[in-house]
């Protein structure tokens, strides 16, 4: 069945109130002081500061607007240790032999173990899920992509609030799926802690490089 579009004005669009260059430098100095943490505070996140980044990561742009995504915000604290237990089983795994060991060695600068304690510290838990279908069963478009620039939005929003959070990837994801009952039209994506850093925080030095512009970078 054909529709024909319809188009109306944009009567939103946002105006920093500053020059370009200076609005996106404040932001990119912003997000440069972004970490990944493992050491969170159990000091409480109210609930609207957690709906207010997730609102945030809603509103990005998704294959024919499908917004193939799910997001489960854990407080429980039965709930966090269930993930926490299914997280470190998976981890013990990964650690004891499922990860080569050129994997193992990229990973010692940091310092990461089959611990998660933050994963019950952390006061908040989202889950992100990818749907594999939509509303009634209707078919969704580059799922992976939406979702992961979702995520990315989450990330900078919850940067903007003071918080921080920790992409954690407990490989399979399957039990997460199962903790949460979620349906089989959704998969596990990600888990991000949420948080404050803990007074005493430390993060490992290796994750402070970054790659130059000119490295990554290439205008014609």
């Amino acid at each position: 069945m054909n529709r024909k579009p319809l188009f109306v004005p944009h009567s939103d669009r946002f105006d920093p109130g500053r020059p370009p260059e200076a609005a996106a430098r404040d932001f990119a100095q912003i997000l440069a002081k972004r970490r990944s943490i493992r050491h969170f505070s159990d000091r409480p996140v109210a609930r609207e500061t957690v709906e207010w980044i997730l609102r945030a990561a809603m509103t990005a742009p998704s294959g024919a607007n499908k917004q193939p995504w799910r997001f489960v915000a854990v407080s429980d604290p039965a709930t966090k240790r269930a993930i926490r237990e299914g997280a470190e089983a998976e981890e013990r795994a990964f650690y004891a032999g499922r990860a080569g060991e050129r994997w193992l060695a990229d990973l010692e600068p940091f310092g990461t173990d089959a611990n998660k304690e933050f994963l019950e510290v952390a006061p908040w838990l989202i889950v992100v899920f990818k749907r594999l279908e939509g509303d009634d069963g209707d078919a969704v478009y580059y799922v992976n992509e939406s979702v992961g620039i979702a995520c990315g939005m989450l990330l900078a929003a919850a940067q903007m609030a003071g918080l921080a959070t920790l992409t954690h990837t407990p490989n399979p994801m399957k039990f997460l799926s199962e903790v949460l009952g979620r349906p089989k039209s959704e998969r596990p994506f990600l888990l991000i802690p949420l948080g404050y850093a803990a007074e005493d925080c430390m993060v490992p030095a290796a994750a402070l490089e970054r790659r130059p512009l000119r490295e990554a970078v290439e205008f014609r």
